[in-house]
C-alpha cells in the first residue's frame, strides 16, 4: 500500500495538475479556512505559522537555486528547511479549525509528500554539485535540524537581493493577507 502511495505522489500527471492548479487551490482553501477560523486557536495558531514563514523567508534569502549549493542560513542545520517552514506555515493555518485530527492527517500527507519531493530532488542535486553535495549530505541531517551548525557554514546568513529574487515580499505578503482575512472572520464577523 505504501509503494502506491508513493507511485501518486510522484506521478508526472497528477503533480503537473496540481502545479497547474496550486493557486486557485490554495485561494479557495484559504478562504474556507478563514471562514471557519475559531477564534480561540487564532493567536496560537498564528504564532505557529510565524515560526514557519520566518524559516521560509530566513530560505528565501539564502537559496540560489541552481546557482550554488545552498549551505548557509538555515541551510547550515538542515537539508530541507524550506519544506520544514511551510510545514508550520500550513500546520498553523489549520490549527484555527481547532481540530487534532485535521493536523494529524495533514502532518501524515505531507511527510509523504515531503519524503517523495525531497527524493526527486536529491536525485538532481548530486549530480549538479557533484562531491560538494556528498559531503553536505554527510554533514547536514535531511530533515530534523543540528543543534549546532556544521563548522564551514554560516548560520547568520541573510542576503536581501536573494530575498527578493526569490520572492520572499510576496510571500510575507501572501501569508499576512491571508491571516487578515483569518481575523476579520475570527472576530468581527462572529
Amino acid at each position: 500500500m505504501l509503494a502506491g502511495i508513493h507511485r501518486l505522489f510522484n506521478h508526472a500527471a497528477v503533480r503537473r495538475w496540481l502545479v497547474r492548479l496550486r493557486i486557485p487551490l490554495f485561494v479557495a482553501a484559504g478562504v474556507l479556512l478563514a471562514w471557519h477560523a475559531k477564534r480561540e486557536w487564532f493567536f496560537p495558531a498564528l504564532a505557529v505559522s510565524g515560526f514557519g514563514e520566518a524559516i521560509q523567508l530566513w530560505c528565501f534569502a539564502s537559496l540560489q537555486k541552481n546557482q550554488m549549493l545552498a549551505a548557509n542560513g538555515p541551510y547550515a542545520l538542515v537539508r530541507n528547511p524550506m519544506y520544514l517552514g511551510r510545514y508550520f506555515l500550513l500546520a498553523g493555518m489549520l490549527l484555527l479549525l481547532g481540530n487534532a485530527w485535521v493536523i494529524a492527517v495533514f502532518t501524515v500527507l505531507y511527510y509523504l509528500y515531503m519524503v517523495n519531493r525531497v527524493r526527486r530532488e536529491e536525485a538532481r542535486l548530486a549530480p549538479t554539485f557533484g562531491d560538494a553535495y556528498a559531503r553536505y549530505c554527510a554533514a547536514v541531517p535531511r530533515f530534523i535540524p543540528r543543534l549546532t551548525p556544521h563548522a564551514e557554514r554560516r548560520v547568520a546568513f541573510f542576503d536581501w537581493a536573494t530575498f527578493r529574487r526569490n520572492h520572499g515580499p510576496r510571500n510575507l505578503l501572501e501569508a499576512a493577507a491571508f491571516y487578515a482575512l483569518a481575523y476579520a472572520f475570527a472576530f468581527a464577523a462572529h
